[in-house]
């Protein structure tokens, strides 16, 4: 079976997969209650898309109970 790499993704593609705002993100962030950021240089971060998957999925979940 072949195992499935990891990919970073952008603050925009984040906003864009959980319609949250920027400050939200980092709100949550700050809070315990969203992945945490990768900084992968000076001016640029990133989040793993597996963890931000699993943060919706985690919502979903929530949701059909």
């Amino acid at each position: 079976m072949k195992e499935k790499k990891e990919r970073f993704i952008s603050l925009d593609e984040v906003i864009t997969r959980t319609s949250l705002s920027k400050s939200t993100i980092y709100n949550y962030m700050r809070g315990g209650k969203f992945p945490k950021s990768i900084t992968i240089a000076s001016n640029r971060v990133v989040w793993l898309e597996s963890e931000v998957d699993s943060w919706i999925e985690e919502k979903l979940r929530r949701r059909a109970k």
